[in-house]
């Protein structure tokens, strides 16, 4: 009986989180009606499908209110990204322009609300402006998570939120709370949140966008989504302050969320330099900058100003898992082509929008790996794993080499399928790179997009950005039988 109430509670949740998400179709409504583009009824029809199918999952369960265990957490985050991607492809679907297969929708869909930033979609400058909106609206939600938001500012959900939270929020340490209510905890993030897509917005407004091409990519620039107004991405408005003005929003969105909270409410700037996984992703940031600038300088003749400039806005841009572009980088050679994928591996900071292993896993892993080195020369010795002066807990530790090792086969699993499907090795290896990290840009065949691949490699894909935004674990963890004994 106890698993039944439970289930209950589930589905009266995604109800109302689905009654919540209906109502972020009315921004692109406003959008389509006063720029008079005549795309509005895509979006009328997906606020009326949507909110009537959350509608009826949430009034048969509307009086369950028992309190979420831990799995049921995840399972209502894994159920939710699901249909989430799902019914975000409503819009795409009823739209004439561009004309989406059902395929192609969701993969929009979940590109957008998983902040990957791939796309199927060409010829971006002739969309109506309330379809570019609404792809920059997705990712901006997905940013940060829908289900922390709706936690937030949805207190109708009457359940425990920090089963939600630890199951949405990324990395590897989800037990901290910046306040004492979960609730506030998501209102704290998604003030710094807000906040900073204003102040991103408003500097892009001031170095030469538009007011519309402002909103729009600082909405994927907070969210590290790489969704772009143009087909050209950034490089559509040949400025280099606009560029400059998103290498620093792309640094800033890749730092700890939470550790913005903290500076701005102890306003103590110097926190920055006190962490340990801040002063890291920096620091090899800057240094694989300046490395692929060196190598552009030396093999191609670039100058050594533009040089440095194309290295720090693509090693921002990629290792922030972001994906904007202002130039054919496919171009250059490939040893920097290479280098930047393999930068998006590594990802921002825990707790950031950014994807990718995250900053803090790949430091564990190194530095477990220098301790099992020592251990060989001393066998007896107690050698902890330590970041900063705190020594890392060994549930942490095991937990980080638990998620690489699904990371690797999952990464090897869709690889080979979609070599299966046909692609060639290179355009295989990047569009799994690109997905399981939720970069966006690629090598080879999906260099440009995924435009041209098949609809199998698709569906890989969206496997792919869902099991990268939820960290596997989330996802994976359904498909244990233990999960689902009583």
């Amino acid at each position: 009986m106890k698993s039944v109430i439970q289930v209950r509670v589930v589905l009266r949740i995604i109800g109302a989180l689905l009654g919540f998400f209906s109502i972020t179709m009315l921004p692109p409504l406003g959008v389509s009606w006063f720029y008079h583009d005549g795309a509005h009824m895509p979006f009328l029809l997906a606020f009326v499908i949507i909110m009537l199918a959350g509608l009826g999952l949430w009034w048969p369960f509307r009086h369950a209110h028992h309190e979420l265990r831990v799995r049921d957490g995840f399972l209502v985050v894994a159920l939710f990204w699901i249909i989430l991607g799902l019914t975000g492809a409503v819009p795409f679907s009823f739209s004439r322009n561009p004309h989406m297969s059902l395929t192609d929708a969701v993969f929009e869909s979940v590109s957008g609300l998983t902040t990957t930033g791939a796309t199927v979609i060409s010829n971006l400058d002739r969309l109506p402006p309330s379809i570019l909106y609404y792809r920059q609206q997705l990712q901006w939600l997905g940013g940060m998570g829908i289900v922390v938001l709706a936690v937030a500012v949805l207190p109708l959900l009457r359940v425990g939120g920090m089963q939600l939270y630890r199951a949405e929020t990324p990395g590897p340490m989800k037990d901290n709370k910046l306040t004492p209510r979960i609730a506030e905890t998501a209102k704290a993030l998604w003030g710094v949140y807000v906040s900073l897509t204003i102040a991103c917005a408003l500097c892009f407004w001031s170095a030469g966008m538009s007011l519309f091409d402002a909103i729009g990519h600082a909405f994927s620039t907070i969210a590290t989504g790489g969704f772009s107004t143009h087909d050209a991405s950034l490089g559509f408005f040949h400025n280099s302050a606009i560029e400059t003005v998103s290498v620093v929003f792309m640094i800033i969105s890749g730092i700890n969320f939470a550790l913005h909270f903290e500076i701005l409410r102890q306003r103590r700037p110097g926190i920055y330099r006190m962490d340990s996984e801040v002063k890291v992703y920096l620091g090899l940031l800057l240094l694989l900058a300046l490395l692929v600038a060196a190598y552009l300088w030396g093999k191609t003749g670039m100058a050594p100003v533009d040089a440095l400039h194309y290295g720090l806005f693509y090693l921002a841009s990629f290792m922030t898992t972001t994906g904007f572009t202002n130039v054919a980088y496919t171009e250059w050679p490939a040893f920097v082509q290479v280098l930047l994928i393999f930068s998006a591996f590594v990802g921002g900071c825990a707790g950031s929008t950014a994807g990718g292993l995250k900053v803090i896993r790949v430091m564990l892993l190194y530095k477990q790996g220098i301790r099992e080195i020592l251990r060989l020369i001393h066998p007896q010795a107690e050698i902890p794993v330590k970041v900063g002066r705190l020594s890392v807990p060994p549930r942490v530790v095991e937990a980080v080499w638990g998620f690489f090792s699904l990371y690797v086969v999952s990464f090897a699993l869709i690889m080979v399928l979609m070599m299966a499907a046909g692609l060639d090795q290179v355009t295989a290896f990047s569009a799994v790179a690109t997905s399981l990290n939720n970069l966006g840009p690629g090598l080879g065949e999906v260099a440009p997009g995924f435009m041209t691949v098949p609809d199998m490699v698709k569906w890989l894909a969206c496997v792919a950005m869902l099991l990268g935004r939820l960290e596997i674990f989330t996802l994976l963890v359904l498909l244990t039988p233990a999960y689902w004994k009583s």
